[in-house]
C-alpha cells in the first residue's frame, strides 16, 4: 500500500479511558481514524503531540484495519489498552455493528476484540517469562529486591513479595532507561480479595515512565500468575496513580484480555 500524507482536515480524533468504567480513570489512549496509510514520520508527531502514553492509528482495508501504535518517542510493537480504545471507537462510531469482530493486522500478527457484555474482550498472544538472573544493578534503579526477575520478548518481569513495597517503589527512571528492555512489569500477589495480583509498569525508555494500565503486560502476567495459582481466569489491578482492572484468561498460548471503555473526547485534527 502506498504511503501518503492523509488530509489533515477533518481527521477524526479520539481519546479514550481504557481498563476503565468511568472517565479520567484506566489508561488514556488517543485513536486517530485515517482513510488511507500516512508516513510514520507524520503519526510519530501526531503522537508526540497527544503526549499519551500510545495514540493508535487505524488504516481500514477489505479484512479488517491496518492498527500502528506510537508512543511519544517511538513505534511499538504491541499495545493493550490502544487496541481495546481501537475497538471501542469503531463500535461507538458505528464503523462496525455492535456484534461484529474487530480484526486488526499488526507487528504482533492478527489481534481480535469482541464484546462480551458489558467488556470489550481482546484475543493476544501469551508471552509468558523465561527465568534470568536479575542484571547488575537493577535493584538500586528499581528501589527493590525482586524474588523473581524473567525475560519476555519486550520487558523484564519483575516478582516483589510485598503489596505495600509495590505501592511505594519510586525507581530511578533514568537508571531504568539504560537498561536493553521496553520496561519493566512488577508485580506481587494481591493483598486485597478483589484481585488476584497487582501491577506497576515502567517504561522510561520509550518515553512513559509509568503506564497507567497496560495490556500488553498481562499477556506475561497471565500464564505467570496463571502458573503459580493454578488458575487460568484470574483478576489483575494496575496500581498507579489512575488505576485499572485487567481480566484475564490464559488460553494455551494465547490470552483474553477483558476490561471497559469510555470515551472522554472526540475531534478532528485540523
Amino acid at each position: 500500500m502506498r504511503k501518503v500524507k492523509p488530509s489533515k482536515l477533518g481527521t477524526p480524533l479520539f481519546q479514550v479511558d481504557a481498563f476503565a468504567d468511568r472517565p479520567f480513570a484506566g489508561n488514556p489512549a488517543a485513536v486517530c481514524l485515517l482513510e488511507t496509510a500516512a508516513e510514520p514520520e507524520w503519526m510519530q508527531s501526531v503522537a508526540m503531540e497527544m503526549n499519551l502514553s500510545e495514540t493508535a492509528f487505524l488504516i481500514p482495508h477489505a479484512d479488517g484495519y491496518d492498527l500502528r501504535w506510537f508512543t511519544p518517542l517511538t513505534e511499538v510493537d504491541l499495545c493493550g489498552h490502544a487496541t481495546l480504545a481501537s475497538a471501542h471507537v469503531l463500535w461507538e462510531t458505528e464503523r462496525l455493528k455492535s456484534d461484529e469482530t474487530a480484526h486488526f493486522q499488526t507487528r504482533s500478527g492478527l489481534l481480535t476484540a469482541t464484546q462480551v457484555d458489558d467488556l470489550i474482550e481482546l484475543d493476544f498472544p501469551a508471552t509468558p517469562p523465561e527465568p534470568i538472573e536479575p542484571p547488575d544493578g537493577l535493584a538500586d534503579m528499581l528501589g527493590s529486591v525482586p524474588c523473581y526477575a524473567g525475560r519476555t520478548p519486550f520487558d523484564l518481569l519483575l516478582e516483589l513479595t510485598d503489596e505495600e513495597e509495590l505501592h511505594e517503589l519510586m525507581p530511578d527512571f533514568a537508571g531504568l532507561s539504560r537498561f536493553p528492555v521496553r520496561g519493566f512489569v512488577v508485580t506481587t500477589r494481591s493483598d486485597d480479595a478483589r484481585y488476584d495480583f497487582q501491577s506497576r509498569c515502567f517504561f522510561p525508555a520509550t518515553g512513559v515512565n509509568e503506564d497507567p494500565v497496560t495490556g500488553s503486560a498481562h499477556c506475561a502476567l497471565a500464564p505467570y500468575w496463571a502458573e503459580k495459582m493454578g488458575e487460568t481466569k484470574l483478576i489483575g489491578y494496575q496500581a498507579s496513580a489512575r488505576g485499572g482492572v485487567v481480566e484475564v484468561e490464559t488460553i494455551g498460548d494465547r490470552v483474553k484480555l477483558r476490561g471497559q471503555a469510555v470515551t472522554t473526547f472526540k475531534g478532528e485534527l485540523v
